[in-house]
């Protein structure tokens, strides 16, 4: 009966396809607008399409070779025959995510500025129901990948007992989150560089520099500034919370089958839940989108507030329906583990809530930034760190409370047996399905944070097509709602990363399990070494998580451990070092390209003569393609490296490391790059002597400092600790089979 409950989520994921695709040609019947509209449109799509296209082949070398490395682990028994083909799903669907969502941005830009000549309401219904197409389109490419994934091994796979079976099943789905997690790294990283290298370089010299406009046609790097939205804010963005959603559901399923392996009947219940929470999650986000409207003339508070109404919406309809799958489920501790989905819903609205209040100009910090531009673009760098090192207080509470919160509540409250093997398995469990909770609207929470490029392009199409002066001021309110939910967005990523982590790290041991008794059956004698131990299969299938601690010696004075962490925290730095320097070599590229036209084309300042803007779509393009692969390489690497010399202890650390240190410094760097470019907008809107200002200039330099801050290191953060885990997961059977300690 159980079984068959995965066809409502099927069913699901159908219906958010089919309104993704009712969205889109909703859009696709208003109109693009004037011939220039159009031009510029066309220009941007291409730009877009190329990068992407180019992109897509050397994702694919990558996918090819370490698919073929599964499958020669999976030949000598090191992991099951199902990984090559569910890594090489996870990574298709992702990176199909991120394709549909910018095809669908670089239509909808021209048709938003279009619509914002009528009124500021038409212009946010274009703009968020085209975003809206992104939220939808990732939400049922996961639900599908997933369903049919379980339908698949359900009937092929054949255990022992029920129990085992859906160890199998789940773990072997967990796998697919590694192709879903390197098509989202290539994705981010290489989106993040393309898109801030072109945006360095339009900032530093066509607003600085030659003192014109942002989106000013007569600026060479304006179309690959464009370009570069769509390729890092929606196509990259699209493919990290893919695979946070997927990770997500996958992770708390695994946790599931583990949490009630010694009752069948309440595991398939408990690996149904997560994926069921987050097809009711579909539906009531479709909900939400309808209710997004404003009135014209809105402010920024109001703008917020049309979004927040869908967003809250399907929220609350969540947490109510939250109770009533989990009840007619009948899933032991049911209003337990409903309230465990409530603490990662309200962490995802206060981590949401905080991001806006640090990062919207409509408040003290981001305004206090802008007045520091008084003194120049040093204390505006001075005053945007120190807000971003203060704003993670809010979000790494926040985090904390809803990871004690969801296990107490999977608990029942237990306190006297807080670490109990069952308590821990359950509260585990717990906090896995928070996290789905967190994440079980993002088919809107997604369509508010793909609404903010959108938006930006079409304010920059208006710039670019001569528009009055009343569209470009409803465009700039459209863009500077997009600052903060791309902000708010970012946090809620982070936010979501942190607990889907947890949920991989425990995920980690019972993969450990699985390849510990895969290895004991193949051997000739049925034994295999675990720890300092020689163990057979049973004896294995019947240890705990805190067995499998002792086992390995999991503890804060095993220096194994003590370097893993190490290795793990210093990941984070590495990693945004790496991607940060390549952001500077490319828009370096870029400056020197843009001095270059404007040196030696005449006639472009007094507009008689046309940029070539496609040399520096070209420039963004080739940079991206160099710098991403050296970091994204690494993130696969460190974790076999420390695997196959420090065992799962060191593993272990790694990932506790990595967890810790990313959250933060992602907080930190979205954060403060967030706030310095809406400061920037603040002054925009004429307060602290306007555009052309002194003030002005000082917060573009602190703008370009925070581009690669919040654009490229700080959301590639997320994807990185997830990244880590899953690729320990996939290369558990290596790290048991044979490591130096």
């Amino acid at each position: 009966m159980e079984n068959n409950i995965i066809y409502l989520v099927l069913i699901a994921s159908i219906v958010a396809l089919a309104f993704a695709f009712y969205f889109f040609k909703q859009m696709m019947k208003e109109s693009e607008g004037t011939d220039t509209m159009k031009k510029i449109a066309l220009h941007v799509r291409k730009g877009a399409m190329a990068y992407l296209k180019q992109q897509y082949k050397v994702v694919t070398i990558v996918f090819v070779v370490l698919a073929a490395i599964f499958a020669v682990m999976a030949y000598f028994d090191l992991q099951n025959n199902w990984v090559p083909f569910a890594f090489l799903t996870g990574g298709f669907f992702s990176g199909l995510a991120g394709f549909f969502g910018m095809k669908t941005a670089t239509y909808a830009s021209a048709r938003t500025a279009n619509a914002a000549k009528n009124s500021l309401n038409s212009g946010l219904k274009v703009a968020f129901r085209s975003g809206a197409v992104m939220g939808l389109t990732v939400v049922g490419l996961a639900l599908l990948d997933i369903s049919v994934w379980y339908l698949i091994l359900d009937h092929f796979v054949q255990e022992a007992d029920q129990a085992h079976k859906m160890m199998y099943i789940t773990t072997t789905m967990l796998t697919f989150g590694m192709g879903a997690s390197t098509q989202a790294l290539f994705a981010r990283v290489g989106g993040g560089i393309y898109t801030k290298a072109a945006d360095v370089g339009a900032d530093l010299v066509g607003k600085v520099e030659a003192g014109i406009p942002e989106d000013d046609p007569r600026n060479p790097a304006t179309i690959a500034d464009n370009v570069g939205d769509n390729v890092g804010d929606v196509a990259g963005m699209g493919a990290d919370l893919y695979e946070s959603y997927a990770g997500s559901i996958l992770a708390t399923a695994a946790l599931g089958a583990s949490a009630f392996m010694m009752n069948p009947a309440m595991q398939v219940k408990a690996v149904i839940a997560p994926m069921l929470i987050a097809a009711i999650g579909v539906v009531l986000s479709i909900i939400g989108i309808f209710l997004v409207k404003t009135k014209e003339g809105a402010k920024m508070k109001q703008l917020l507030a049309a979004l927040s109404r869908g967003v809250n919406t399907s929220s609350v309809l969540i947490a109510i329906a939250t109770f009533a799958i989990l009840y007619a489920l009948q899933i032991q501790n049911w209003m337990g583990i409903s309230f465990s989905v409530i603490a990662g819903l309200f962490a995802g609205i206060i981590i949401g809530q905080s991001t806006e209040y640090y990062t919207s100009q409509s408040y003290k910090p981001t305004q206090k930034v802008a007045e520091s531009a008084k003194t120049g673009p040093a204390t505006v760098i001075i005053s945007g760190l120190g807000l971003g090192m203060i704003s993670t207080a809010i979000p790494v509470i926040t985090i904390g409370f809803a990871i004690i919160l969801a296990y107490l509540c999977a608990i029942q409250f237990d306190m006297a047996n807080f670490l109990a093997p069952q308590n821990l398995s359950l509260g585990l469990y717990g906090i896995g399905i928070a996290a789905v909770g967190m994440l079980s609207t993002l088919g809107i929470t997604l369509a508010t944070d793909a609404y903010g490029p959108i938006a930006d392009n079409a304010g920059g199409n208006a710039e670019m097509s001569g528009l009055g002066k009343e569209v470009r001021q409803r465009t700039d309110a459209l863009d500077a709602l997009g600052n903060t939910t791309a902000a708010t967005g970012k946090g809620f990523a982070i936010g979501s990363a942190a607990l889907t982590a947890l949920a991989l790290l425990a995920s980690y041991i019972e993969e450990i399990k699985i390849a510990l008794v895969r290895i004991a059956d193949a051997a000739s004698d049925g034994l295999v070494q675990v720890g300092s131990e020689m163990m057979n299969s049973e004896t294995i299938k019947l240890a705990s998580f805190s067995d499998f601690m002792e086992f390995y010696d999991v503890n804060l004075m095993n220096p194994v451990v003590l370097v893993g962490v190490f290795a793990g925290a210093m990941m984070s730095f590495l990693f945004c070092g790496l991607t940060m320097n390549a952001v500077g070599r490319a828009a370096q590229s870029m400056v020197e390209e843009v001095r270059r036209q404007f040196r030696e084309i005449v006639g472009i300042m007094e507009g008689k003569a046309e940029p070539d803007y496609a040399r520096c779509v070209a420039i963004s393009t080739k940079g991206a393609q160099r710098e991403m692969l050296f970091p994204s390489i690494l993130a696969i690497v460190i974790p076999i490296i420390i695997g196959v010399i420090f065992g799962v202890a060191g593993v272990l650390g790694l990932l506790i490391g990595g967890l810790s240190s990313g959250f933060v410094l992602a907080v930190f760097m979205a954060n403060a790059g967030g706030a310095w470019d809406n400061a920037k907008k603040y002054i925009e809107e004429g307060n602290l002597g306007g555009k052309g200002s002194d003030n002005h200039k000082a917060t573009v330099v602190g703008d370009t400092v925070g581009d690669p801050f919040k654009d490229t290191s700080g959301p590639s953060l997320n994807i990185l600790i997830k990244l880590m885990s899953m690729v320990s997961i996939v290369m558990a059977g290596l790290t048991v089979a044979w490591s130096l300690f």
